[in-house]
């Protein structure tokens, strides 16, 4: 087996297609990654599926992995390759002499590589990428259409952008003046991308006033994200969309942020912290945290309170009640002290 899974059941049947569980027919194969969902097995139509090896025995034939959710994607680039541009330089792509650019190249319509700039070898430029004077790009280099690389931005070996990023725009840095106008300051630092990341479409991610800002191996950042000047996303990290990492955040390894989290800037998120979707973050987090809300803390206490907050109005309802009946207790204990005789 090409996956390298377990065989259980009938292993004639002809696979020709990968969906999901509730989409896939007789000939497609689909997947199980919780086992929470097994019920839905029953209903699926999938002429087999990818199992985890603690599930018991299915009536569909299955395919035991200990990752399904990996071998199912390993099994959908058995079916499908995006298309890669023949090798070649287009005419109208406008490339300096003093470029450097690796062996096997695929550089598309209209692309623009300035002065002193180095690729490596395997490239794919799709039309209307611009990568500005100065930059240094290692081997399998890939940039979809209209993707941006500033001067001297410096990228490792497999990266991948996708259509409309920008690599080293501008940090946001600007000194006001005794007369309440803005003072643009040079942000002279580049932004620097290491191996094996890629980042999602339309997403920004700023050069440095001084410095650099990084983002590390193998980290993977989603589409419409924003990332700040001097900022370094660590190792492994997972950005989802939407997100936004102020000026000199610090990520450290296998940090994931949900869709929509805000990060202060100026902070340090250590190792192996889950932040759920639609968090503020506005200070530092310890290594294992998992956190919720705005201001974040503790999801797991987060979960109570956003349960508390639902019942809020009954529960301000039943405190006025309260109050009114221990004013009128109190009222009606005066009255009674009132009407004793003196001693």
């Amino acid at each position: 087996m090409r996956l390298g899974c377990d065989l259980r059941g009938d292993g004639s049947l002809e696979i020709s297609g990968v969906a999901g569980m509730e989409h896939a027919t007789p000939g497609q194969i689909t997947f199980l990654a919780n086992p929470k969902y097994a019920h839905k097995v029953k209903s699926s139509r999938a002429g087999a599926i990818i199992v985890h090896r603690s599930v018991p025995a299915l009536a569909i034939p299955s395919l035991a992995s200990d990752n399904p959710y990996l071998d199912f994607a390993r099994a959908l680039e058995q079916f499908y390759q995006p298309p890669r541009p023949a090798a070649g330089i287009h005419p109208s792509a406008v490339i300096s002499p003093s470029a450097v650019i690796g062996e096997n190249p695929s550089i598309g319509p209209c692309v623009v590589i300035g002065d002193q700039v180095t690729i490596g070898r395997n490239a794919v430029i799709h039309p209307g990428v611009v990568i500005y004077e100065g930059a240094r790009i290692g081997d399998d280099f890939v940039a979809h259409a209209h993707a941006s690389v500033r001067e001297f931005c410096r990228l490792g070996h497999r990266v991948t952008l996708q259509n409309g990023v920008v690599i080293g725009g501008d940090g946001f840095g600007f000194a006001k003046r005794a007369d309440g106008t803005h003072y643009k300051i040079v942000q002279s630092g580049p932004t620097v991308i290491e191996d094996d990341v890629e980042i999602q479409t339309l997403t920004s991610i700023d050069r440095a006033t001084v410095g650099e800002t990084r983002v590390k191996r193998g980290a993977k950042v989603d589409s419409l994200v924003q990332i700040g000047h001097a900022c370094v996303v660590g190792e492994d990290n997972i950005i989802c969309a939407q997100t936004g990492l102020a000026g000199s955040s610090i990520l450290e390894r296998n940090v994931l942020l949900a869709g929509q989290v805000g990060v202060s800037g100026h902070l340090t998120i250590h190792d192996n912290v889950v932040v759920y979707a639609q968090s503020g973050i506005g200070g530092d987090l310890a290594a294992g945290s998992v956190v919720s809300g705005s201001p974040a803390f503790d999801a797991s206490d987060w979960r109570r309170v956003i349960t508390a907050f639902q019942k809020l109005p009954d529960m301000v309802k039943a405190m006025r009640q309260l109050e009114k009946r221990v004013a009128q207790l109190e009222a009606a204990a005066t009255v009674q002290a009132d009407a004793q005789p003196d001693s």
